[in-house]
């Protein structure tokens, strides 16, 4: 009980700060489903996009695979293969900090074994040259179980006319 009434303190004070706290889902939780550890995952994708827009991308770098096989195909019609390419491109995409806001709606998951896809779209907006950019675009991630630790290993989405 006492770690618990440590942390409480800290916990708030980060929140208080306004700093975002993301937690990797985890497979290996015994309390919670694949289809549940593959939600939260879900969950912290989007909460590290949208901290990303604000210039902050360890979040986002975090919530990927660092493997060689992963792909990425953006909204600036790129396609790219491989850690080193794409956290490169977060990079570059955190150093625009596009502000706003993007959740997803319309939201599908499909987990099988160590494997799960997410459908669904993208909608909100960015802040472009001072002027709000809406999004509302198709978009597909693939997420993988690596240790335990569902990773995102596919990203693929429709162009947006302002990349």
């Amino acid at each position: 009980m006492k770690k618990i009434l440590i942390r409480i303190p800290l916990v708030l004070a980060l929140l208080t700060a306004g700093l975002t706290i993301v937690t990797p889902a985890r497979a290996d939780v015994p309390s919670m489903t694949a289809e549940q550890a593959v939600a939260a995952a879900t969950d912290n994708f989007y909460a590290a996009l949208n901290t990303m827009f604000t210039g902050d991308g360890q979040a986002m770098k975090d919530a990927w695979s660092h493997a060689d096989d992963i792909t990425y195909m953006g909204p600036g019609g790129n396609y790219l293969k491989g850690w080193d390419a794409i956290g490169a491109e977060w990079d570059l995409q955190t150093s625009r900090k596009l502000g706003g806001v993007v959740t997803p709606t319309d939201v599908h998951i499909i987990v099988g074994g160590d494997l799960a896809l997410l459908n669904c779209i993208e909608s909100g907006k960015n802040i472009v040259d001072g002027k709000e950019a809406i999004v509302n675009i198709r978009s597909s991630t693939v997420f993988r179980n690596e240790n335990g630790v569902w990773k995102a290993i596919s990203h693929q989405t429709d162009m947006l006319s302002f990349l």
